[in-house]
């Protein structure tokens, strides 16, 4: 008798569900309306609080178009039109590129206006000052312009946030270095006593009332001596390399830059202290990479021809190069003295014979990773 085959059950495997699609973040908005109302950001050319900057633009031979009230922070600004020759740019600005500044202007030929004005403010020396438009005003001068079309902030302190404003051309780091350093020495000038941190010792007015605050903040500039310019320099170790992109134009900042990060900080001394000792730095910094440039040559006579040999040096000689910063750190590993001395020290003993093919290539896949 034959014995029926049992029937085997298939098992169905379930659907794999689908991928919910990646949408794209929204932005969420601000949970409570600031600023001004419309009634409340139209000025008068007339207005007695914009009289002196009016009365400025007409001695030099311009014309006010119109005045408001920034609808965010209610400063006053002024529309004008002046001579290019009443213009010029903050004295601490990055070099000119005369390439970018021809190339701008052709560009703004074509679409026959110029249409974005230049940020201005009243300078020191009784002229108008850009802090942000180095290269439009160039391109001005190049198209022959008589009148250029400007903002003017009676605010003269922004002509200290020109990493913040200039959007014209991209910085590199050299030219954010050299325009930090810059503003550096002329803020140490106009007010020595001031700090570059925001950890600065307590003021003398900590313990006043709210009241007596807000009175001595309306009648003292934003920039007294109890001041910091973290937000100016945007970084502590941009003022150290630019003193030495100052004394080393050819500098390669970027393979130290992250070593710097990690150990340089904001210094609660007065300004022309702190500069004098990051002076020091800067030095001990240069004699450093003299020594890598040695090293490099000593591994180029030993056949390694790869492009990123002083990288390599320079994390093999990093005293930090394996310290993670955790989110929310600030204290440095340690401080930027003991990491130079001990740079130094691993430069000056740094064996070429260790060196291998297979540590450079280690090298190039971190340094692709970076790109």
């Amino acid at each position: 008798m034959a014995v029926a085959k049992a029937k085997t059950k298939t098992v169905r495997k379930p659907k794999a569900r689908a991928k919910p699609k990646r949408t794209r973040g929204k932005l969420a908005p601000g949970g409570t309306a600031r600023g001004l109302d419309a009634a409340q950001v139209a000025i008068a050319l007339d207005s007695a609080e914009i009289a002196e900057v009016v009365a400025q633009v007409l001695s030099v031979g311009g014309a006010p178009i119109g005045a408001y009230r920034d609808p965010l922070g209610g400063h006053a600004l002024i529309l004008a039109s002046v001579p290019l020759s009443a213009l010029q740019p903050t004295p601490f600005q990055r070099d000119l590129s005369p390439t970018h500044a021809k190339r701008l202007a052709l560009k703004i030929d074509e679409t026959a206006a110029f249409l974005d004005p230049l940020i201005v403010v009243r300078g020191e020396d009784g002229r108008f000052w850009t802090p942000n438009g180095r290269h439009r005003l160039a391109a001005g001068k190049v198209l022959g312009l008589k009148q250029i079309t400007v903002l003017i902030s009676p605010d003269e302190n922004l002509a200290y946030r020109i990493l913040a404003l200039n959007t014209e051309k991209a910085h590199n780091l050299r030219d954010r270095s050299l325009e930090v350093i810059r503003m550096a020495r002329s803020l140490a000038k106009r007010h020595g006593g001031a700090k570059e941190s925001p950890h600065a010792k307590e003021s003398p007015h900590a313990k006043e009332s709210q009241h007596a605050k807000e009175s001595r903040y309306a009648k003292e500039s934003q920039y007294t001596k109890e001041s910091q310019y973290t937000k100016e320099f945007e970084a502590p170790e941009l003022l150290t390399l630019g003193i030495v992109y100052e004394k080393s134009s050819r500098f390669a900042g970027g393979a130290y830059s992250s070593f710097l990060k990690k150990v340089d900080r904001f210094s609660d001394r007065a300004l022309a202290v702190s500069l004098r000792e990051r002076e020091g730095y800067a030095s001990r910094l240069l004699e450093i990479d003299a020594r890598a440039k040695k090293i490099i040559e000593m591994l180029q006579a030993r056949g390694f021809k790869s492009p990123y040999l002083r990288n390599y040096v320079v994390a093999r000689i990093n005293p930090v190069r394996f310290h993670k910063t955790k989110k929310g750190e600030t204290k440095p590993p340690m401080p930027l003295a003991q990491a130079l001395t001990r740079m130094a020290a691993a430069a000056k003993n740094f064996k070429v014979e260790s060196v291998s093919n297979r540590d450079l290539a280690w090298v190039a896949v971190g340094a692709g990773s970076q790109e």
